[in-house]
């Protein structure tokens, strides 16, 4: 009919949720992925992976933390079991996996994938890396040694690299997608800074404020555009999410998922400025208040009574599917172009569909 290329079009199911879309009541959307990680069966990541493409999600976010399950062969499953989803494979350190080794595998997970993988990399935890002896020295400057391998690596080239790592006369035995994004995943400002001038975007961590992802997205921008690079960055931002229709019974359950880290995430920030940084931005909670709450939540007591509504508004994306809506917008605004959301009901398949379905209703611009 004519006219009709003018009407607004709706989502339909398994289509890619539009960047940056606004809904009906003007909400800025940044894309919606799912964050799967070790303590998940390759078998349950699958599940995931397949319920995210049905609901329109962007992709699926892997994070491997040590003594988990490595999380190659549920990000290869998911690249056989999904046709369009996007596969990112990290976060790895290079202190557990030489970048030589990096670059092998992302190579051959993004063949399988049909060129759809992505790697993300970060200097690990200290804590966990201690157990193994292995301290992490400069990890800025590892950090840069590592994406000067990986990126030439994947570029086909011959590296000579001598520094934190080394790469004596290293080259591929086979072509590489050349192109295979590269993101970095840490809070410091040093670290936020060598990823705009050489990583292709941000990774987030959990527990971090929309606050603070605005600032280190602001960081990342000037960086970025001071190396003179085109395009914009991507910014990642980790969530849990808790989706229902019944709001009580959804900020319940985020109340939980945010309390389950809190503890750790407090203890951390007393070593780490900016992993404080991260919970006291723009939150309106007070360093008494995180420290109470982590103390009784770490001695037991259930965080459901234990937070109140500012915990899930600042670390999670909690309630009725608009309401998540809504939220995920307030991370668009603070330049975050991608949540990576970990489903914490005991149903997550249920979760992704009813924000998926929601999401759908987006208008494209």
């Amino acid at each position: 009919m004519p006219g009709d290329s003018a009407r607004p079009r709706l989502k339909t199911a398994h289509e890619p949720l539009h960047a940056m879309a606004r809904t009906e009541s003007d909400v800025r959307l940044p894309k919606l992925s799912v964050r799967l990680h070790g303590g998940m069966t390759p078998t349950s990541c699958v599940e995931m992976a397949k319920a995210a493409e049905r609901a329109g999600f962007e992709g699926v976010w892997f994070a491997e933390n040590a003594f988990g399950r490595g999380i190659l062969p549920g990000a290869a499953a998911c690249a056989v079991a999904t046709h369009r989803l996007r596969i990112g494979a990290g976060v790895f350190n290079p202190f557990s996996r030489h970048p030589t080794l990096m670059a092998m595998e992302i190579a051959a997970l993004d063949e399988l994938a049909a060129g759809r993988a992505s790697i993300s990399v970060g200097s690990g935890i200290a804590s966990q890396l201690a157990k193994i002896e292995h301290p992490v020295a400069r990890p800025v400057v590892a950090l840069a040694d590592t994406l000067a391998i990986l990126r030439a690596l994947l570029r086909g080239e011959l590296v000579d690299h001598r520094g934190a790592f080394c790469a004596r006369k290293v080259k591929l035995d086979f072509a590489s997608r050349a192109d295979i994004p590269i993101y970095l995943a840490g809070r410091g400002d040093l670290t936020v800074k060598l990823c705009g001038s050489h990583a292709d975007g941000l990774v987030v961590s959990n527990m971090c404020s929309a606050g603070f992802s605005a600032r280190a997205a602001r960081i990342l921008s000037e960086s970025w555009r001071a190396a003179d690079r085109t395009g914009n960055p991507a910014v990642i931002q980790y969530l849990p999410c808790s989706v229902d229709e019944n709001r009580d019974r959804a900020i319940e359950i985020g109340k939980r998922a945010v309390g389950a880290m809190l503890p750790n995430y407090w203890a951390l920030a007393q070593q780490l400025r900016f992993a404080r940084m991260g919970l006291l931005l723009d939150t309106g909670l007070s360093e008494r208040e995180l420290a109470e709450a982590a103390g009784k939540i770490g001695a037991g007591e259930d965080p459901a009574k234990v937070l109140d509504d500012r915990y899930t508004a600042a670390f999670s994306v909690a309630g009725t599917p608009d309401e998540c809506l809504a939220a995920a917008g307030r991370y668009a605004e603070a330049n975050v172009t991608e949540l990576a959301l970990t489903a914490s009901s005991s149903d997550p398949l249920r979760e992704i569909a009813l924000l998926g379905a929601a999401a759908r209703k987006v208008r494209t611009p």
